[in-house]
């Protein structure tokens, strides 16, 4: 009789379960504009309110998303960000007066072809401007929140001041290109065409930061530069040159938003990007301080929010979005989507 004996394999660890999606806070989009349709009553104003708060939304969230960047990956809280906001406008103002001939033309793709131009050299106008920033104002008081709050709005003030010199103290007119102006019919609902051709813009953008973060190697750098700085560094990468790039491009995308903004108030004083800068902290506070998705999702609340109770309630529309911001905390005290670290 013999016996055979059988090898037990020894244990082995579970695969790791990833963690379920979070879907609530994206459905809190479409939850919004369903509850508002009976609310404004009509169909056709429904749609034009929607489009026109999808577009600011899409704005803002240009202009944010490089400030979460910063706040994520730096732990920098960047109060003179409306200073690259304000010049990217002022850029536009200046490449459009040599470019009229495209801007007057009823042709979408010769104003394209302006806009593209401003928007160009408004980033690099912007992310100039970043890297001096970055060196002389921000890098001296890395970690120390208090006084980067102070300098940075000092920096901005500054900056105001310069921008005042160059381009003078009052308002100059950013019209728009002829063929961006006036609206199109969708069914009974107006659109303006301006907010068509954000949205369209902003989307693309919101696309390519998700290809860059989620895709390439620098993305990867910087989520988990976001999640664990000392680990990046242990692996040998330069994290300083990284937060440089980081805020470089930041800077940039808010020169890209100025002249977006600029264009959509159709007119731009020295005080256009203190006045943005106030929707941006609640965006990015509303969206979880440094998350990309989040901050994409607050901007989209924030500009339907303030278009819907625009139209329902005038007066309360000035307190809208910092009642929106008090709600999503009250449910989310973190924000929608808080980066783990934090």
């Amino acid at each position: 009789m013999s016996t055979e004996s059988t090898a037990i394999a020894p244990p082995t660890d579970p695969a790791p379960i990833a963690p379920p999606r979070d879907w609530a806070p994206v459905l809190l989009i479409p939850v919004l504009m369903l509850v508002m349709l009976p609310l404004v009553g009509s169909f056709s104003s429904w749609v034009t309110l929607s489009v026109a708060g999808l577009a600011m939304g899409l704005i803002i969230f240009v202009i944010a998303s490089g400030l979460t960047l910063v706040f994520g990956l730096m732990d920098v809280l960047n109060f003179g960000h409306g200073v690259f906001i304000t010049l990217g406008a002022f850029v536009a103002t200046s490449v459009f007066a040599p470019l009229v001939g495209l801007t007057i033309a009823d042709s979408l793709w010769l104003n394209l072809v302006a806009m593209f131009a401003a928007m160009l050299v408004a980033m690099a106008a912007a992310g100039s401007l970043g890297l001096a920033f970055e060196r002389f104002i921000v890098a001296p008081v890395y970690g120390q929140h208090l006084k980067q709050i102070l300098i940075t709005m000092g920096g901005m003030i500054i900056g105001e001041e310069l921008i005042k010199v160059i381009w003078g103290p009052d308002a100059i007119p950013l019209p728009l290109p002829a063929a961006m102006r006036g609206s199109i019919l969708i069914g009974d609902a107006a659109v303006e065409k301006y907010r068509l051709v954000a949205v369209v813009i902003g989307l693309v953008i919101f696309l390519l930061m998700l290809w860059c973060l989620n895709r390439t190697k620098v993305g990867l750098l910087i989520r988990a530069g976001v999640e664990d700085r000392e680990m990046v560094e242990s692996l040998g990468y330069r994290i300083r040159r990284l937060f440089v790039g980081v805020f470089v491009v930041g800077s940039a995308l808010a020169g890209i938003g100025g002249v977006l903004w600029g264009m959509y108030q159709q007119s731009v004083d020295p005080l256009i990007g203190a006045q943005v800068n106030i929707l941006l902290f609640i965006v990015i506070i509303i969206g979880g301080l440094g998350s990309t998705g989040g901050c994409f999702i607050g901007a989209l609340l924030v500009g339907l929010v303030a278009n819907y109770t625009g139209f329902l309630a005038p007066k309360v529309a000035l307190f809208s979005n910092i009642g929106l911001m008090v709600l999503i905390l009250l449910w989310r005290p973190q924000g929608l989507y808080p980066v783990a670290r934090r």
